[in-house]
């Protein structure tokens, strides 16, 4: 529904608009139009109508905040975290899963469309998780100084507001296993003691204090825990400390195997530093997925749900449709837990991953499982790819696993230059995907499937599983 009345004029700040919320953006919020503009509001569903007060506007579109619900779309649901709105984190909690499912499987099947102008042979539906809480095996809390209304100020962890490096005190999140939160409580009991001074919160504008973050980690079959401190320093003071809360947490919480310092003195948004040593315990914790036995240091890459990594990489095999006779290539095999789960259906199992402890773990875990057939190279992907492609060995499938940025185009030319039958792409951007995918099939690859899947529930991120398949120069014309 458009504006109620009719408008002659630009939109103005703080001007309200009747209107009716029509579409969901990759980020999460609500359109509607009013006098030719898009206007984009937060924590609103397709559905809705609703008093919407402009507060941005741009030149062909605005920002707006719901003044007042009118009709609420069959689609809402009321949000049953405290932290809803503050965090920003769960951009869908307002809305059922069913929903939100629609939702992202449109945000897949519209990237492919718009920014690869890609249709695919077949879209699958989309996986949809089982368990809309509790399923994250990871958590970062950043720790800082919080100033409440009243004007006390106390140390806090929890989580930062949208777009800004703003703390949200949160102790316990409902996409993290409760442990997590019990953990972090008994943390910050004791760093509020006064037993542990030298502990103080990490001052980002100034560079002052010391711990910046607690991380957990959890093995989603095995449950064991890591705890790593995440400190701007380092000392012996700070070490003894550490280890003292940790002796505490240990004693509270059996699963804890391993207590880790990691050191990041620069001023930067990365969180782990390139110093890490064991306080306690053991440097790794251990796990399986897809019945591989896995271990975990604080740098390993490792999917955060578990549970839904093991769906979608079964996917991925299944499309992949491996052959006992060929050679698969693993780029960005982080941990080498994708290859590894087809290693018993192929030849040979080559994985590349530029950061070495990933690969020193993918290595271990292979060699845990007993799995001969694999070997792995610490290294950029796309420089591996292209020594390989002139060295011309010849892979039948490729499986690529990128970061959100997507494949650089080194890594797509080697891709091509090797000329797998398969490649299956796995991918948490799919605008990146979408993209790459253009780039290989404007290059002798069809796209034969694309399936959306669901692996951070209430938030806006969605991943999705691509399967293309080379074709001759017949096909092609």
């Amino acid at each position: 529904m458009a504006n109620t009345e009719s408008v002659e004029y630009m939109l103005t700040k703080n001007q309200i608009i009747t209107a009716e919320i029509t579409d969901i953006t990759s980020e999460g919020s609500g359109v509607c139009r009013a006098d030719g503009f898009a206007v984009f509001v937060p924590d609103t569903a397709v559905g809705d109508v609703a008093e919407v007060r402009i507060v941005k506007v741009l030149k062909s579109y605005a920002y707006g905040i719901i003044e007042k619900l009118i009709t609420p779309s069959s689609d809402r649901v009321t949000p049953e975290c405290p932290h809803y709105k503050k965090c920003g984190g769960c951009v869908f909690m307002h809305i059922s899963y069913e929903a939100e499912c629609r939702i992202k499987s449109q945000i897949v099947s519209d990237a492919f469309t718009r920014i690869g102008h890609l249709a695919p042979a077949e879209t699958l539906p989309i996986f949809g998780a089982e368990e809309t809480e509790g399923y994250r095996n990871k958590a970062q809390y950043p720790y800082a100084d919080y100033k409440y209304q009243d004007g006390k100020v106390f140390p806090e962890f929890g989580f930062y507001a949208p777009r800004s490096h703003r703390l949200v005190p949160v102790t316990y999140c409902d996409l993290q296993p409760f442990v997590f939160g019990d953990i972090l409580r008994l943390c910050r009991e004791e760093l509020g003691s006064g037993e542990l001074p030298c502990i103080t919160p990490y001052n980002e504008e100034n560079g002052s204090g010391v711990l910046r973050h607690i991380y957990i980690r959890q093995g989603f079959h095995s449950k064991e825990i890591m705890v790593c401190f995440i400190t701007a320093k380092d000392s012996s003071q700070i070490r003894t400390a550490l280890t003292t809360l940790g002796n505490t947490v240990i004693r509270n919480f059996p699963d804890v195997r391993s207590v880790m310092l990691n050191v990041n003195p620069l001023k930067t948004n990365v969180i782990l530093g390139d110093k890490t040593v064991c306080l306690l315990g053991n440097p790794v914790i251990a796990d399986t997925l897809c019945g591989v036995p896995v271990t975990l240091s604080p740098q390993s890459f490792y999917q955060v749900n578990t549970a839904q990594a093991e769906r979608l990489f079964a996917e991925a095999k299944r499309l992949a449709a491996p052959k006992k006779d060929e050679l698969l290539l693993d780029l960005y095999c982080g941990a080498g837990a994708i290859g590894l789960s087809m290693a018993d259906s192929v030849d040979r199992v080559i994985g590349v991953e530029v950061v070495p402890q990933a690969i020193e773990d993918a290595k271990a875990n292979a060699e845990r499982a007993g799995i001969k057939n694999a070997e792995f190279y610490a290294g950029d992907a796309g420089e591996i790819a292209a020594r390989f492609a002139a060295e011309g060995k010849a892979p039948d499938i490729i499986v690529l696993d990128p970061p959100r940025k997507g494949c650089d185009e080194l890594t797509l030319k080697a891709c091509v230059d090797m000329s797998p039958s398969r490649i299956v792409m796995i991918s948490c951007n799919p605008s990146t995907a979408a993209r790459d995918a253009a780039y290989l099939c404007g290059r002798g690859f069809a796209l034969d499937v694309l399936r959306p899947a669901d692996f951070f529930p209430r938030t806006r991120h969605v991943e999705c599983v691509v399967l293309m398949s080379k074709f001759s120069k017949d096909e092609r014309n």
